[in-house]
């Protein structure tokens, strides 16, 4: 019973289960400074949307790749780091492909009947993006398969980027603000997508996967992270535009923290270098989710 127990912990990475709810509620909060409408109830609701509906893509995650998974040679890495007890539950039979997918039906599910108290468009606006959101991690799984121009981490991971913007919308409109998040934090997906692809180099050679570490080499993901961390500077300035001083003192820290990350890298372009860094892009995250929160809500 442990055993399973521990199997659907790391299925779902419990342990970072906070983040998500949070970096959501950001645009929710961003929102209602522009539209008011604030209510500790819709926070809550808002919440449950986008902790529900992350998860349900963690598990979406695992089962696209179950068999691929199965091929890993380093779980100590970062198998070990987004998975609590480092396992990969379904590959490993912690957890079925069936049982999996009956999880992930009952999240979605979930998702969609908060996301229909929403008032409309709001509703159909964040559903869309959640149904995007699952096809393009389909879609970003499938593609590195076979591939030798990175179009599937260019396209995928436009789900990262439009999820606080999901939360904007769900009281907000897709307006200048809402682009602007989505500006902001595209190129930090990106960059954050190739700190994982430097740590999990040798396991994606293992399962044949054109990633950018496998298509570019250590030196091409090290340029990688820092070209896309430039671009999300300048994004951040603009963004920043729209702000107040909570905001921006929180996006001017977790941007000297980006910078610390990427000296480390550029130093020593390493699997284990990426993994000491790595906390720091999702120390960087929360702070601008949290400052962005409080200078909305303040």
């Amino acid at each position: 019973m442990h055993r399973v127990i521990r199997g659907y912990v790391d299925l779902l990475r419990l342990h970072f289960f906070f983040a998500w709810p949070v970096l959501f509620c950001s645009g929710y909060l961003l929102a209602t400074s522009v539209y008011g409408l604030f209510s500790w109830y819709d926070l809550l609701k808002v919440a449950f949307i986008g902790f529900l509906g992350f998860e349900a893509g963690f598990v979406l995650n695992d089962y696209v790749d179950r068999h691929y998974d199965a091929r890993d040679i380093e779980t100590g890495k970062l198998t070990k780091y987004w998975r609590m007890f480092g396992r990969r539950p379904i590959p490993e039979g912690l957890v079925s492909s069936r049982e999996a997918v009956v999880v992930f039906i009952v999240l979605v599910a979930a998702t969609t009947l908060l996301t229909a108290t929403l008032p409309f468009p709001h509703s159909a606006f964040v559903f869309l993006i959640m149904l995007c959101s699952y096809g393009v991690e389909i879609f970003y799984q499938v593609r590195k398969r076979n591939q030798r121009f990175p179009l599937a981490q260019l396209v995928g991971r436009t789900d990262f980027a439009l999820f606080p913007v999901a939360g904007y919308l769900s009281i907000g409109n897709p307006d200048m603000l809402a682009l602007f998040y989505f500006m902001f934090f595209y190129p930090f997906a990106q960059a954050h997508l190739g700190a994982n692809d430097l740590i999990d180099v040798a396991n994606d050679r293992a399962r044949g996967m054109n990633t950018v570490a496998t298509l570019y080499g250590l030196s091409g993901t090290a340029l990688w992270i820092a070209g896309f961390t430039a671009i999300h500077v300048v994004t951040a300035v603009l963004f920043m535009t729209r702000l107040g001083w909570i905001a921006r003192g929180g996006i001017v820290l977790g941007l000297c923290l980006l910078l610390v990350a990427n000296m480390a890298i550029s130093r020593d372009r390493t699997a284990d270098t990426g993994l000491r860094v790595l906390p720091l892009f999702h120390i960087t995250m929360l702070i601008y989710a949290v400052s962005i929160g409080f200078d909305s809500f303040f």
